[in-house]
């Protein structure tokens, strides 16, 4: 089961108590009302997110002046979200606090919230989301110019502004979580984290979540689906597995322990696969006396092309292949669905990153090894 950043977002939308718990509360009712201003014709529709979507609940009334108010059985804490005549939708995060919102549908700057502390949470979230998307949308239509003229300099600055982009996202989502203390709503964040790479703190958040709420469905699920990654997760000893090489001796990965060892699943048929081995090959050439030691492990299905393509790229590492396919014991072992696919391991054999290509893999080993 693969698990990307938007698979497990959503169902990261649960989380831990709200800080004004001992204040709030116990009925089971929160009230939702506010007040729009400068409304075109319409509706003001309330939806509560189930799984990935937002499921709507109800068409909510709304006096001439603009009000609204609506009472919203919550049993467990829930994100929904308003959407107010289709012009502006806001995230709610509910548990045992009332809220109310004001919005001027003429002024985009105008929302306020009262109330809930974790539905105030949630704006800070959203608007730090808007900026990163804002910044992700930047970088890729500098990188289609830089493709279609064929800049390969202007390429790999911008991989690299995106893979720096990346890493300092993350470091500033999670202070926003540690900020937010026992708010639910820190959980809307996770979405902007890597949870290949972002594994541990977001195992940690969860655990805490399991001890607050243990028979909360959606949290339940979202363990099992940590619980389904931990073995493959930064932090973990990597699976060890044994395959033959090019001259059918058997190699054991756990054979290479002792140097920083970079997993690498590859073919010869996987053009981006071998788009990357130059790049591998002259980091291997860099570092390989410092402790640096690549697996290549082939999803060939024939010996001739996986040769072949072992001296066309010139890869005089360590390669093994069992040549079936994604059937491959190894690619089977570590979930692989598509390639190229790396691992990177730590002298002890635990995981320490995935998925490291061109500049990130390049400042990672100088992390490392410089």
């Amino acid at each position: 089961m693969k698990y990307p950043m938007s698979g497990i977002i959503v169902v990261a939308l649960m989380a831990l108590f709200s800080c004004e718990e001992s204040e709030s509360k116990t009925d089971g009712m929160v009230k939702v009302s506010g007040k729009v201003s400068n409304a075109p014709e319409g509706m003001v529709i309330l939806s509560q997110f189930t799984d990935s979507r937002p499921k709507i609940l109800d068409t909510l009334e709304v006096s001439k002046s603009g009000e609204f108010t609506y009472d919203l059985a919550v049993e467990t804490p829930t994100f929904y979200e308003l959407n107010l005549y289709g012009k502006k939708s806001i995230r709610l995060a509910l548990f045992k606090d009332d809220v109310e919102v004001s919005y001027d549908l003429a002024d985009s700057t105008s929302l306020a919230i009262e109330g809930s502390q974790d539905t105030k949470e949630m704006v800070k979230i959203e608007a730090m989301m808007e900026k990163y998307q804002a910044n992700v949308n930047k970088l890729n239509e500098s990188y289609y110019e830089a493709m279609s003229k064929n800049d390969t300099e202007e390429i790999k600055k911008i991989q690299t502004e995106a893979m720096n982009l990346e890493g300092n996202q993350a470091e500033e989502v999670k202070k926003v979580i540690e900020s937010m203390g026992d708010s639910f709503a820190s959980l809307a964040a996770i979405g902007l984290l890597n949870p290949k790479n972002d594994f541990p703190f977001i195992d940690d958040l969860v655990a805490r979540l399991n001890e607050n709420y243990p028979s909360t469905a959606m949290i339940l699920t979202m363990k099992v689906q940590l619980d389904e990654m931990r073995p493959l997760s930064v932090g973990q000893v990597a699976p060890d597995f044994e395959l033959p090489n090019p001259q059918g001796e058997m190699v054991k990965l756990s054979s290479l322990r002792g140097k920083y060892v970079m997993i690498d699943f590859w073919a010869a048929w996987c053009k981006p696969c071998r788009a990357e081995n130059p790049n591998v090959v002259r980091l291997y050439s860099q570092y390989k006396e410092k402790g640096f030691e690549v697996f290549g492990v082939s999803l060939d299905r024939t010996k001739e092309d996986w040769l072949k393509a072992i001296e066309d790229d010139g890869l005089t590492w360590p390669q093994v292949s069992d040549l079936k396919y994604f059937n491959s014991a190894a690619a089977e072992l570590y979930q692989i669905e598509a390639i190229p696919a790396t691992y990177l391991l730590d002298p002890d054999g635990k995981i320490i990153a995935k998925d490291l290509r061109g500049p990130a893999l390049e400042a990672k080993l100088a992390q490392l090894l410089d």
